[in-house]
């Protein structure tokens, strides 16, 4: 296992080389970038994209070598000159590429162009909100889903199977983010109750001071109810289907009939045997569902509750063009994907000791 674990971390080198490769690229074909974003905001238009109403090029067609970019006709072209020397750009691509390699390796990812602070700050500074989307949305998807799942898969057909599917259908048909707003009507004072605070991972810093430590905890869970709720909706009804359909497969099967013949009780045969083989395509989503609520769906979702976190904060550095921040939360997103694979291999073991991928791969 230690051989394959080892095999493992090294592909995490060409893989996290291949993405930064492939979004360095593209990001040099896209209009715009923050010397544009910095001579949109001198002129008062508040953005880069209001400089490309007539065509989409970047670089102006007419008059001389200082008039690169939009809107840059009045400003001297020393100061043009300075910005590209503090952002970087009097250096070709692929230098520019190198340098910010050799940085990342020494965990380097620069500071922000527009906020005076380095990557890695600003990510510890929002990484908590992101956390306590993506970690209570996934605990709470695998401790209902589970249970609801087996329960399922043990009276299928059965009335309590039918109306419990139908729940679940309705559940992943709802995308999270008009659920979430239909939360925030419902219960954080739209139109009808105000019973939950509608923005905020906790209360104003004045009345959470004043909190004992269990007034802080329930304050806290108080204002991640209804963002947490949003968010596990979705995986929440896959990870049931999948439980059931797993269990479902297990239970035709030969050494189910034989443990049910011996006279193991119903409980001994469904969790002393069945369990520990039908959980292992379950744990294999736990990546996806984990990276999937930490990242892809928190975006929309902290936006909505007014929540400063990681995918809020990857979404406006795109939009600002602050090219640190973006290649920076992408490193760090990416190789936080590939760390959580391996884990999932190795919980793949541990529910199945049986298993063993050095002698699959041999």
């Amino acid at each position: 296992m230690t051989a394959y674990i080892l095999r493992r971390l090294l592909l995490v080198i060409p893989t996290l080389l291949g993405v930064m490769i492939i979004n360095f690229t593209l990001v040099q074909f896209v209009p715009g970038g923050p010397i544009e974003q910095i001579i949109a905001q001198m002129e008062g238009q508040g953005d880069v994209f209001g400089g490309f109403a007539g065509g989409g090029d970047d670089v102006a067609r007419s008059g001389g070598g200082d008039d690169r970019y939009i809107g840059a006709r009045g400003l001297p072209p020393e100061f043009i000159a300075q910005l590209e020397r503090e952002f970087g750009f009097d250096k070709p691509p692929v230098e520019r590429f190198f340098n910010m390699l050799w940085n990342y390796m020494r965990f380097d990812f620069g500071t922000s162009y527009f906020r005076s602070i380095s990557v890695i700050d600003l990510v510890i500074e929002k990484m908590p909100v992101s956390i306590s989307l993506g970690l209570w949305s996934t605990l709470i998807a695998y401790v209902i889903s589970i249970p609801l799942g087996i329960r399922k898969a043990v009276r299928d057909g059965a009335p309590f199977d039918t109306w419990t599917s139908g729940v679940i259908i309705v559940g992943y048909a709802i995308p999270g983010f008009l659920f979430a707003i239909l939360l925030l009507v419902l219960f954080a004072g739209g139109s009808y109750w105000q019973i939950f605070p509608a923005r905020g991972l906790t209360s104003e810093t004045e009345v959470w001071e004043q909190l004992s430590v269990w007034g802080k905890i329930l304050d806290y869970f108080w204002h991640i109810a209804l963002p947490v709720t949003a968010l596990t909706i979705s995986s929440f009804a896959t990870l049931t289907l999948l439980t059931k359909n797993s269990f479902l497969d297990e239970l035709r099967k030969q050494y189910v009939m034989t443990a049910r013949a011996k006279g193991l009780m119903e409980r001994k045969v469904l969790y002393g045997h069945v369990f520990r083989n039908a959980m292992l395509i379950v744990v294999a989503g736990f990546p996806a569902v984990f990276i999937g609520a930490f990242f892809g769906g928190s975006l929309i979702i902290e936006t909505i509750f007014s929540l400063d976190g990681l995918g809020r904060l990857f979404f406006e550095a795109a939009v600002a063009r602050d090219y640190p921040v973006i290649f920076g939360t992408l490193f760090i997103f990416t190789l936080l994907g590939l760390i959580v694979g391996i884990i999932s291999d190795l919980m793949y073991v541990w529910i199945d000791p049986r298993i063993d991928f050095e002698t699959r791969e041999g």
